[in-house]
């Protein structure tokens, strides 16, 4: 069952935002139900309403609370730019399949505006344009090999000199990559509203519970929990984060400490357009605006799950975090009002695993999301639901663990 892991320490900016309650339930008899979700954060929130919406009857539960794990340490930049460049993830998969997981990660940010939209939760959404900066890892023209790459697969971009950089951004780079059409929201409001939606329609929320063992035979999967009382359903859907369900194949995936800090609302301070901005190197620094004027920045990346040592590092990297902001925008205020740490998995390609996991058809799982959380969470709630469905979607064999 899940590796105990503390998913985030110190104080995340959205805690200065309330978010709706949740109600959940005790459970104290076995229950059955159509899916089972494991896990009530961002991506089993999406399943879950999802699947619903489908006319499953869906049972959620978390060995935490909803929301409590590392939705509340993200940063919330719901873009369709994928970790790996375009260009470099084609030599890594093949330029078909490239430009079709860049493609899909678009289309999803534009399903869930849309969804978002449509179900009226109230999270804050604004769209963004976004600025990818020359870095370590790529230079002016590495970017405008990626400019005519993602222009190539049908995907919008604008290669920037200095000085439209200077002149319209303020930022004094060699080069950046500009972008439209991602989203800034609140992720806590997001989770809190797409489960209350969940719950209208009947499904059933029973946390705090742990799940301790899964058992899965040709028509269904029975799931113990540590206080007894046993959930029988016709599939199961991890949505766990980085905290690995055994069962799971680990392969291709690691696990990597971030940092982030918010300084105080400073409206008048703010960049033009709010745009995202992060950085081509390693470790790269990203950064954005809240809708009350806040800038949030992180960055500091480091391949390790050591959680003392990430905790232990909060003030340093804190420090260097804010150093860098004041060096990028050397107007803005850059002490750190919260500062907070946690961890995601990642792949190698940057892609996530989403699907059924090998031998086990009905166990669904969704891992790896990187720097992608919010983006690859609708597109897994997108295969999954369909796969539960018995219907195909496109593009799932680009993300399978079998892939």
């Amino acid at each position: 069952m899940p590796r105990k892991l503390d998913l985030r320490t110190g104080r995340p900016v959205w805690s200065a935002y309330r978010a709706p309650a949740v109600p959940t339930d005790n459970l104290t008899w076995d229950v059955k139900t159509d899916v089972l979700i494991i896990g009530m954060g961002i991506s089993g929130a999406m399943m879950a309403e999802a699947l619903t919406a489908n006319g499953h009857a869906v049972i959620c539960i978390d060995r935490r609370g909803p929301l409590e794990g590392s939705t509340s340490a993200t940063t919330a930049l719901v873009q369709f730019e994928i970790d790996q460049p375009l260009s470099t993830l084609s030599k890594m998969i093949g330029k078909v399949a490239a430009e079709q997981a860049w493609r899909r990660s678009r289309l999803a940010v534009s399903n869930l505006a849309a969804r978002i939209a449509e179900l009226g939760i109230k999270c804050g959404p604004s769209r963004t344009p976004s600025l990818y900066l020359a870095g370590t890892m790529l230079g002016p023209s590495e970017l405008r090999d990626e400019v005519e790459a993602r222009r190539l697969a049908g995907i919008g971009a604008t290669y920037l000199t200095p000085a439209p950089l200077a002149e319209t951004f303020g930022i004094d780079r060699d080069g950046g990559i500009l972008s439209h059409g991602n989203i800034a929201l609140d992720p806590r409001k997001l989770t809190a509203g797409l489960l209350l939606k969940t719950l209208d329609r009947k499904a059933r929320f029973y946390a705090p519970l742990e799940a301790t063992a899964i058992e899965d035979s040709a028509d269904e999967v029975v799931v113990a929990t540590r206080d007894g009382p046993t959930i029988t359903a016709q599939h199961v859907v991890l949505a766990t984060g980085y905290e690995l369900v055994d069962i799971v194949p680990a392969a291709a995936h690691r696990i990597i400490s971030t940092w982030a800090i918010a300084t105080r609302p400073q409206s008048r301070n703010i960049w033009p357009q709010a745009a995202f901005i992060w950085e081509a190197s390693d470790p790269y620094l990203y950064m954005r605006a809240t809708a009350d004027g806040r800038v949030v920045c992180g960055g500091e990346d480091e391949d390790f799950v050591d959680e003392a040592q990430r905790d232990a590092l909060i003030g340093d990297k804190s420090a260097r975090i804010a150093e860098k902001l004041g060096q990028l925008f050397p107007h803005l205020d850059t002490w750190p009002e919260f500062a907070w740490t946690g961890s995601f998995g990642t792949t190698t390609t940057g892609l996530p695993y989403i699907g059924a996991i090998p031998r086990h058809p009905r166990i669904h799982a969704v891992m790896g999301y990187g720097g992608n959380g919010i983006t690859f969470s609708q597109i897994a709630s997108e295969i999954v639901s369909a796969s539960i469905d018995g219907r195909d979607d496109t593009d799932a064999r680009l993300f399978a663990f079998n892939r």
